[in-house]
Order: structure tokens, then sequence, then C-alpha cells
């Protein structure tokens, strides 16, 4: 049952409240990472009282929650441990959820931790996860995303790799390559989603299951956009390079492109989306869409045109071609937008994305999209400290099954029971 707006109301007031006082009386502490070399036996956080309005008062986490680096660089990783102490949800939570299996695509290359809590926060047993890691990484980095990989049937690593550039060409391959190892998989995936490790969830999996079979997303792909402006022309009119795997630039203004193949229209959207398996089977078959991913190997940011010029497309499978911003995919504070979509970032803006603080997370809730962008736990850990706790009461709230302990972040129950109903999915 969802709860009532009033209560979310409620819930949102107290959160501002907790924010001020938060504000005046919070000096942040260096607070322990999973990954840190060797944390101490007594260094295990609580959450302090800017965390009041989500949980009773000075509510720990679990003991087990403080690991070292070597609990995952050990040559045979204890798989059952690391799924009962890292508190991942080990069941499907309701039949619902587990006849609508989801995929998702997660590239990263940094914030370690976070990565780990994204994976924790979406994972079920019913699901797949593929996980690009970008050659960039440390090769640290990537033996214990393997090793945490492998403890999992459903979670691997992307067969091929890319050495991923900002708003490059790569970035969209690092997608293709996970979709072509989705592809080939077994498990009955409806639909694909795509994240980065500083995206966090904001629904749960059984509100996604529902989102995305509603009206108008269901056998649908959702990819926000519109026909491509006046202002975004030059990323497919001029031929941009790569830069020592950093960043984009123009060749020179005698570097023109060739019209797009097929006569096709070009669309401008955003890089995120959720598409039907038909339609991925569709993008790694069709000659249309691999004569526009070459025609778009030399322009800028192709993962913003490529997806949502291909779904409208009338013939292509789960097409959505009279779409256009639709889709409550992602929770993003965009610096030319402040003032009119949302009253500034509480945290700070990094290339003009506010990276969240605690006190833009009530703006984060209302929003209920998809997932959030973006969280930098160095930056602001108290954020993600706030969110995945509120997430995962809100997850086993909603579970039709019995709750395992180890399935709970916390010692205590959460005091404010508005805060784990459901909240309502924009377009339901």
């Amino acid at each position: 049952m969802f709860c009532p707006r009033r209560n979310k109301h409620r819930f949102l007031f107290s959160l501002g409240i907790g924010i001020a006082i938060y504000s005046a009386i919070y000096l942040r502490e260096n607070i322990v990472l999973y990954f840190t070399a060797h944390p101490k036996s007594d260094s295990c956080r609580s959450f302090p009282q800017y965390c009041g309005p989500f949980m009773e008062e000075d509510a720990p986490w679990q003991k087990r929650d403080c690991l070292s680096e070597s609990y995952f660089t050990t040559k045979e990783p204890n798989c059952s441990r690391i799924a009962e102490e890292l508190y991942f949800i080990t069941a499907p939570l309701s039949r619902e959820e587990e006849e609508y299996p989801l995929a998702f695509i997660i590239t990263i290359h940094k914030e370690l931790e976070l990565f780990m809590r994204l994976l924790r926060a979406i994972y079920t047993p019913q699901n797949i996860y593929c996980i690009h890691v970008d050659t960039k990484s440390s090769q640290q980095y990537m033996t214990i995303v393997g090793q945490l990989a492998s403890c999992f049937p459903n979670v691997f690593l992307a067969t091929t790799r890319e050495e991923v550039t900002y708003a490059g060409f790569s970035r969209l391959k690092a997608d293709l390559n996970c979709m072509a190892d989705l592809a080939r998989s077994s498990i009955p995936w409806k639909k694909v989603i795509n994240l980065c490790g500083q995206d966090f969830p904001v629904m749960s999996n059984r509100e996604l299951v529902r989102y995305l079979q509603s009206k108008p997303w269901n056998g649908t792909n959702m990819t926000p956009g519109v026909k491509q402006p006046s202002t975004m022309m030059h990323r497919t009119q001029i031929q941009y390079e790569e830069i020592n795997h950093s960043y984009m630039a123009p060749k020179g203004k005698t570097y023109t492109k060739g019209p797009p193949p097929h006569n096709l229209d070009i669309y401008f959207g955003t890089a995120y989306y959720a598409l039907t398996r038909p339609f991925v089977d569709f993008v790694l078959r069709s000659t249309v869409a691999k004569d526009l991913l070459e025609w778009s190997r030399d322009t800028y940011s192709p993962d913003e045109h490529y997806w949502v010029t291909l779904n409208h497309l009338k013939d292509v499978p789960g097409s959505h071609t009279k779409g256009e911003w639709e889709g409550n995919i992602r929770a993003v504070k965009w610096k030319d937008q402040e003032g009119t979509k949302h009253k500034g970032c509480k945290g700070q803006y990094v290339r003009d994305i506010c990276v969240f603080g605690l006190a833009d997370l009530p703006w984060v809730i209302a929003k209920n999209s998809m997932f959030a962008n973006k969280f930098e736990r160095q930056i602001f850990p108290e954020a993600v400290d706030c969110l995945e706790l509120w997430h995962r009461q809100k997850v086993l709230q909603e579970a039709d099954v019995p709750i395992q302990p180890e399935w709970r972040l916390t010692t205590s129950r959460v005091s404010n029971q508005t805060l784990v109903e459901p909240a309502t999915v924009a377009g339901r």
C-alpha cells in the first residue's frame, strides 16, 4: 500500500528540520569506508542526528559494515559471507518482481564503495547485471570488482572493456559491449537499464517493475529526447576526436560530417534509457543501427543521440515515435536549470551537474525518479548514507516474503513509519 501524500509531505518537512539541525551542529568525521586498509575494531560508524528523520536516534550500522580491503583480495573469497555481511538481498521479494526480471548495465571507473552500495541497493537474484570497468581503472580496483561479481551467478564483468572518454564514442561502446553479453543470457530479462557508478536508486525494484509496465512504457523503450535542436547540431555536423582518452575536441572547421545514413532524422536526448530486449536485438543486428553507430564514431557524446534516434523509427521494436522528454528516468539538477526546474544545488556543481548533498534529498525523493545522479561518497557521504537507508527500508517494507535479519542495514528499526511506505510512482 502506498503512503498518502500528506504523509510524504510530513516526511519531507521532518527531513527539512533534520537538515537544519545538521547544518548547525554537524562536523564531518573521517568515516571508515568498506575498502580502507586497516579499520579499527571500534570504528564502525553510526548514523548521527543528521539522519534523524529516517530512523531512531543513533541507530548504528550493523557491526559487520566495517570491512577491510583484504576481505576482497584473498584468492578464494568467501562468497556466502560476502553476500550476508554486505547485506545483499538473496531472494525475490515478490512474485511480481520474479516474473519481470530486469537487466542492468553499470559502467564504473572510481568510487569503489559507492559502486558496491549501488549494486546491493538494486540487487535481486532474478535480475542480471553487467559491470563495465574502465580499462583506466587500477588492477586492484578491477580485482575487487571481479571478486565481488564472482560471488553472484547473475553478476558478471563485460567481456570487452573500453578506455572510456567523457562524451566520447567509447562511452557508447561500453554499453553496447554489455548489451552483446546480455543478449546471450538465458535469464529472460524484459528491459535493460543503464547506470553509472554515481547513480543511486530512488524507486525500489518493485516500483521499477510496475513503472516499466505502466502506460505508455509497457513494451515500449524509454529514451527521453526531442528532434535535435539547432544549438546541438554542431555535435553531429563536425568531426570530433578523443584527446588522450581524456576529452573530446573538434578536429577543425574543415572537418565536416556527411549526412546521417539512411536519411535518418537525428534526435537529441539523455544518455539514460530503459530498453526492451527485442530493441536490443535490433540494435545488435540491424544494418541501420550498425550504420548509424559507425557514422556516430566521430561525433560528440553519441550516446545522447544514438538511442533516441533509433527509438523514433516506426518499425523498430518498442519504438516511441511521438515521444519527447517523457520518462521519469533520472533526477538530475543541471546548473542551467536552476530557478526553473529546481532551486539550486545544496551540494556542489561538477561539470554543471549537482553532486547531491544532504539538503538535496527532499528534492530527490519528491521527484521519485527511477534513479538520481550524481553522488560522490568522498565529498558528501551523508547524502548517500541517508538515501541508502531510506531506500532499503522502503524495499523491505514492500516485500511479500519474511525479512531476513542480514537484509537490514542497521540494528534499529525506523521509527517514522511514513518513511518506509512505498512512494507514489509518477504516471501510475
